[in-house]
């Protein structure tokens, strides 16, 4: 959300700015980096056994997740109120994570287009990081280097 915000937020125009929050996903997807859920359909499993403790904690990954994100653009964009910063930085935001979602989607309701987005974002996008075991602090550093630069361009 960080990265995606950030970036987009350079863009002239509204649309430019919906495409680049839309690739910075897959562009920091080809980097190593934390997958803080088990897996996807690990997590859709539990949702739809119907037993709330079984995804509760997914949840509750997702939900502190997303908050942090939206805290952070709003603290560092230095505004002192929701409104004050532009409704299309939180735009770019939430397109950012949609390839996320749409992972989540495919597996609740399958299609055929949704698929076809599972199979391009999973597998040649995530190929390098799936198939490589990079050690942890390479993880940790793409994603802090991903999030400094995304602080230095939003705190302007």
């Amino acid at each position: 959300m960080l990265f995606g915000a950030a970036i987009a937020s350079l863009a002239p125009n509204i649309y430019l700015g919906v495409f680049l929050a839309l690739a910075s996903h897959y562009f920091l997807d080809l980097f190593p980096h934390i997958e803080y859920l088990e897996s996807t359909k690990a997590s859709v499993k539990k949702i739809k056994s119907g037993n709330k403790k079984e995804y509760l904690a997914d949840g509750i990954k997702v939900l502190l997740d997303f908050s942090l994100g939206l805290a952070l653009i709003f603290s560092i964009s230095g505004a002192t109120t929701v409104h004050a910063i532009a409704w299309t930085t939180y735009l770019f935001a939430l397109v950012a994570i949609l390839p996320d979602g749409l992972t989540v989607i495919t597996h609740l309701f399958p299609n055929a287009l949704l698929k076809k987005h599972h199979q391009i974002h999973s597998g040649p996008i995530h190929y390098l990081t799936k198939q490589k075991n990079f050690p942890l602090f390479w993880k940790v550093f793409s994603q802090s280097l991903a999030a400094a630069i995304s602080i230095a361009i939003l705190s302007v």
